[in-house]
């Protein structure tokens, strides 16, 4: 064997079912958009908002390659 093995040792499993879920912004993406693929309604927008309160100070202003939290339904 050539090479180093990848170390996962600090990737976390995914085994609790209401984890929140992380997207990936593109471009064109708005918070409405994302409630409506995610949750199936626009207007549960809010939600993303209050979880990312953190790295978001403008619901208006969210750029592509952010990462954003998506809290369970």
């Amino acid at each position: 064997m050539s090479g180093k093995m990848p170390d996962f040792s600090n990737v976390q499993s995914g085994s609790s079912s209401t984890a929140e879920k992380v997207y990936v912004v593109v471009s064109g993406d708005s918070l409405s958009k994302i409630a409506k693929r995610e949750y199936g309604n626009a207007n549960e927008w809010p939600r993303i908002f209050e979880a990312n309160k953190d790295i978001l100070k403008d619901p208006n202003k969210i750029f592509p390659g952010q990462k954003l939290r998506i809290p369970p339904k």
